[in-house]
């Protein structure tokens, strides 16, 4: 989608009368109805009410809100929210009819990466919030750098990669493996949501087309099982020689599940027992010794 032109800066009084939406400006932060602040196209962080909002509604009927939204005018009328949509509904929840914003005139792509920078942050995002994010702070970033002297579209991919990844964690190479993660199915984007479904694996899987995976997914929910990495990748390589089928799938899945028991622990339970300098493999080999002399224990006793 191309960047919108900058809009000719307009006065409040005109914008007023065209918006009817009542502001009351200081300080250049304007006093906005809440039922004229709408979402940001495809917003792809989820608005819960959960504990968390509770407490920011809590906190916004006690002193207000602290941090103004950033907002954009809507060509059909009103304004479109880039940063504040946790704040909205707070004040929605707190009974408040108007929400302090700042106005400013952004081009679509603007107001992406703006939207995108605003919510990356925030603790416990799902694979497939942060996934759709980075795509779309990709693509914006990408639209805004197009240059003449780049010889390949690799190099932009990288360099917009590289752009995307700073102040986040992850790594350019990482960004573009939730990028891909966008070309799951939903059905299998919530198993890797809900931690049901490895990263990594997933990932391999979003290789798959769109009609391989709903088969793959039938599958799993048949068998009640998860590929595993190597399954996965096995998957991911006769894809690309030709078009999987159920039988293919089960072949390769019933083998290897027969023989091998998955057991998934989640990360927060097993670092309470560990240093936090521990390494995955440290944390491995002290666990296997444990079951080790457990077995060794549970040996004797039913001797």
């Amino acid at each position: 989608m191309p960047s919108k032109k900058r809009a000719t800066p307009v006065s409040l009084q005109p914008l007023d009368a065209l918006f009817g939406t009542n502001e009351e400006t200081t300080n250049g932060i304007s006093e906005i109805a809440i039922g004229s602040l709408h979402p940001f196209t495809n917003h792809p962080f989820q608005v819960r009410d959960d504990k968390k909002m509770e407490e920011l509604a809590e906190s916004i009927t006690q002193y207000g809100v602290l941090v103004p939204g950033i907002v954009r005018l809507r060509e059909s009328g009103g304004y479109e929210l880039v940063a504040g949509h946790r704040r909205k509904r707070a004040c929605e929840l707190s009974g408040l009819e108007k929400m302090p914003v700042i106005i400013k005139d952004l081009t679509d792509d603007e107001a992406t990466v703006i939207m995108v920078d605003s919510n990356i942050q925030r603790e416990e995002l799902l694979i497939s919030e942060k996934a759709f994010a980075y795509k779309m702070k990709y693509e914006a970033l990408k639209r805004q750098g197009k240059r003449s002297d780049l010889t390949s579209c690799q190099v932009g991919k990288k360099l917009a990669a590289e752009e995307v990844s700073q102040n986040t964690g992850d790594s350019s190479r990482q960004i573009l493996r939730y990028i891909h993660l966008t070309e799951l199915v939903a059905e299998l984007l919530e198993l890797a949501d809900e931690k049901k479904l490895p990263f990594n694996t997933a990932v391999e899987l979003s290789y798959l087309r769109t009609e391989e995976q709903q088969i793959l997914f039938q599958y799993m929910s048949n068998h009640n099982m998860v590929p595993s990495m190597k399954q996965a990748k096995e998957l991911k390589q006769i894809s690309k020689e030709q078009m999987l089928t159920y039988s293919e799938i089960d072949q390769i899945c019933m083998n290897e599940s027969t023989e091998k028991v998955q057991v998934q622990i989640p990360a927060k339970k097993l670092k309470q027992y560990f240093p936090e300098t521990y390494t995955k493999d440290q944390m491995e080999e002290i666990i296997f010794m444990l079951l080790a002399s457990w077995a060794k224990e549970r040996g004797k006793n039913e001797q």
